[in-house]
């Protein structure tokens, strides 16, 4: 393996390591729900998609084939992170939050987190 390989591989490792590092403290230092959710969403997402990133070029550059674990791995999690924000968030508004609370939107549907569910026709 080069040195520029190993250079690389090993600048992918230490971002996966800091961005880790920040999403954990975030997680624990930050008040409420809303500014927590922000830690594991943003830098941890960064923090493992760059350590898949370096498994990735390791593979490829070391033992000559390419890994498309790590690919389905990194398309999951930028897939599934901001759907679970979203329903945290979500969730967080309905339990914390009054509706008559919230400010007024510039559309006419207004927020939808606090519509009523449609019911469902009863049968027979």
């Amino acid at each position: 393996m080069t040195d520029i390989a190993e250079i690389v591989i090993a600048v992918f490792i230490v971002l996966a390591g800091f961005f880790g590092l920040v999403g954990s403290f975030g997680l624990i230092k930050l008040r409420d729900t809303m500014q927590r959710l922000h830690a594991p969403t943003k830098a941890t997402t960064l923090g493992i998609g760059s350590a898949l990133i370096a498994s990735m070029l390791y593979f490829l550059l070391v033992k000559g084939s390419l890994s498309f674990h790590e690919l389905l791995i990194t398309l999951f999690l930028f897939l599934t992170a901001p759907l679970t924000a979203h329903f945290i968030a979500k969730t967080y508004m309905l339990r914390n939050t009054d509706r008559k609370d919230l400010p007024e939107t510039q559309s006419r549907c207004g927020w939808s987190a606090y519509d009523d569910p449609p019911v469902p026709p009863k049968s027979g």
